[in-house]
């Protein structure tokens, strides 16, 4: 859990003439202190450690001296991977923060991912200042582009060498941070004095080590908007069921929460839980005998559940390296509507996929008010000479969490955890199909 850093901060930060004068005191984080990685009492007591040895994240926030000289430093913004919303809110956050409490000037923003740090790509990036960002955070997507794939680090690194860069945000996923730390080793082997900073970005909400991700709770409010159209649906027709296909390759976070909010679902299915489809206790057989007692059925299913089921060739993978998911969505409608032809039931099926819809849409006021309070931290981090690492919310305190960390393993839903529990009480599906 321990942090790297650049070197001593020598410098004393502008944030306090600045705050003292407007009569404000300044909350300055203490060096010493660390966030605890457990939250009860049974979790300390169990780990048998001493106060001094328990594990603990380094506390994000103000720190009363700072690394690099503000008027001297260069800044580049780079965002990576598919759109979630609070993009926009995360890069204008990063300027206003620099510009007005730091007094950065040279802040540019990359166009189009990692691609627009390397080669006649690096001509694109513009220039931002806090007219530029000016109400981007009412549009969903991101100003700055963004792409897939891998780009050389050495590359990158000549850019932000030859550009005078001192500190690189970039806002992206695992594959997205998995490439900031191979930047940030490329610039110590130089030993060069540049921080990579990451504001950890996914609509899934899989990255570890941090309560939840920014744009999470737009993406799942959203997503009760297409599971109530499929219970209106589903309701308006003799053996109706609703099918809807929500995000979430490895984690069913989505699904379940979405389902919870509007609990008109009656069975959610995740990458997390297998299931059968055949057999007198499989899903086909449970769903038919709900038909006939209820008239009607809602299923939401993730985008990562029941890949095993489907018998296809292998997709390959897309420019991140993420094996290529088969279509859970279609091949259920296609089973469903076999299994009611093979009975002889009547069915009207409704199929609802919302993906794109939900990721494009702006954030939500929760989410705005998130992406701006990991912005400011992000910023108070990279100043005062932290790399290799991102900001994220630990037990609802904001705290600095090294790379390697928050790419070492998956943030998913706990088959007998209460999140869970929670759906299959309100919907009162099976613990397991078949």
């Amino acid at each position: 859990m321990t942090i790297n850093t650049l070197g001593p901060c020598l410098l004393d930060s502008p944030l306090a003439p600045e705050l003292e004068h407007r009569r404000h005191s300044v909350h300055y984080v203490h060096e010493n202190d660390r966030v605890l990685f457990d939250d009860t009492v049974q979790m300390l007591v169990d780990r048998g450690a001493n106060l001094a040895d328990l594990p603990g994240f380094e506390p994000a926030g103000p720190r009363r001296k700072i690394f690099f000289e503000p008027a001297s430093t260069g800044v580049g913004i780079v965002t990576c991977g598919g759109l979630c919303p609070g993009l926009n809110d995360v890069v204008r956050g990063l300027v206003m923060e620099l510009w007005f409490h730091y007094g950065v000037r040279r802040i540019y923003g990359f166009r189009n991912g990692y691609q627009g740090l390397v080669g006649a790509h690096t001509e694109e990036a513009i220039e931002l200042k806090p007219r530029s960002v000016r109400g981007i955070n009412e549009d969903g997507g991101t100003m700055l582009g963004t792409s897939r794939g891998k780009q050389d680090p050495s590359a990158i690194t000549d850019t932000l060498q030859r550009m005078n860069i001192q500190i690189l945000f970039v806002v992206g996923g695992d594959g997205t941070l998995r490439g900031a730390s191979t930047i940030a080793q490329e610039i110590a082997k130089r030993d060069l004095k540049i921080s990579v900073v990451g504001v950890p970005k996914t609509i899934d909400n899989d990255i570890p080590f941090i309560d939840q991700s920014f744009g999470f709770q737009t993406a799942f409010s959203e997503a009760t908007v297409s599971i109530r159209a499929a219970h209106v649906e589903a309701q308006a027709s003799p053996n109706g069921i609703g099918l809807v296909k929500l995000m979430g390759r490895h984690s069913g976070f989505i699904a379940c929460y979405a389902s919870l909010a509007k609990n008109d679902a009656n069975y959610v299915l995740i990458p997390e839980v297998p299931f059968q489809l055949d057999g007198p206790k499989g899903f086909l057989a449970v769903l038919r005998k709900r038909i006939e007692s209820a008239g009607h059925a809602v299923i939401v299913a993730a985008e990562g559940a029941g890949q095993d089921l489907i018998q296809a060739a292998s997709q390959g993978a897309d420019k991140s390296g993420n094996v290529k998911l088969h279509d859970i969505g279609l091949f259920l409608k296609e089973k469903i509507s076999q299994d009611f032809a093979a009975a002889g039931m009547e069915l009207n099926l409704k199929y609802i996929d919302p993906s794109y819809i939900i990721r494009s849409v702006p954030a939500n006021p929760y989410d705005s008010v998130y992406c701006v309070r990991l912005a400011h931290n992000a910023v108070h981090a990279a100043m005062a000479g932290r790399t290799e690492m991102v900001v994220g919310r630990w037990h609802g305190r904001f705290v600095h969490v090294p790379i390697a960390l928050a790419v070492s393993q998956r943030n998913q839903v706990d088959p007998d955890g209460d999140l869970w529990l929670s759906v299959l009480e309100a919907t009162g599906q099976p613990r397991c199909f078949g």
